[in-house]
């Protein structure tokens, strides 16, 4: 899509994930937040939308935090984000959902060992990497993210509940969200068609 509209295109993966050197275990949500910033400072240019899945909806959201408070010229460049099935505060949603067992595991064994149903796992979420988390909630403070933000998120999602946007979306402020709710998705939403609607969208805002 971007390549056909003349648009520029910026995709990387966090260190331990993808191609991307280094330990999931060694990472934390100031690590891969730091690893955004640095990605963003050094190549993204003019207008920006940024589009982040799952955890990098959540990257997205603190990445704007972050620019609004520290450079707001940079923060001004970015006319929306793109959410799917956004994990906001995602050490606060695995702490609430772990099992008792999961949850002796970290406090007993430093980390938790979880299953994924993707065949790339099981992820190790160690207690260093919760703890951590804690600095980067948007918690209970309500947020105007003062552009548009839009979710696209998969009515049966086993990973990010579909109450988890409904409690994004009532925590936002000045009328900027909207959701394409997709009543037969699930996580990843990488079907031709959950990808149409998610180009469908981001040209919405990218041209």
């Amino acid at each position: 899509m971007a390549r056909t509209q003349g648009l520029g295109c910026l995709r990387f993966d966090y260190s331990g994930h993808g191609q991307s050197e280094g330990s999931f275990e060694a990472g934390t949500v100031s690590r891969w937040l730091q690893e955004t910033r640095a990605v963003f400072d050094a190549y993204a240019k003019g207008p920006i939308v940024l589009v982040g899945s799952s955890m990098g909806g959540y990257m997205a959201l603190l990445l704007l935090r972050a620019l609004a408070a520290q450079a707001p010229d940079a923060a001004a460049r970015i006319k929306a984000l793109v959410l799917i099935a956004p994990a906001w505060d995602m050490t606060k949603l695995m702490w609430e959902n772990f099992s008792p067992q999961a949850r002796r595991d970290v406090v007993e064994k430093g980390v938790y060992l979880r299953p994924s149903d993707y065949g790339d796992g099981p992820y190790p979420i160690s207690k260093v990497f919760l703890d951590d988390g804690n600095a980067h909630l948007i918690g209970d403070t309500p947020y105007d993210p003062g552009r548009p933000v839009h979710i696209i998120h998969g009515l049966l999602d086993p990973d990010v509940p579909w109450e988890h946007t409904l409690d994004l979306v009532a925590h936002m402020r000045g009328d900027w969200t909207r959701v394409a709710a997709v009543p037969d998705g699930e996580h990843r939403l990488s079907r031709p068609e959950d990808i149409a609607l998610m180009l469908e969208i981001v040209g919405s805002y990218a041209g």
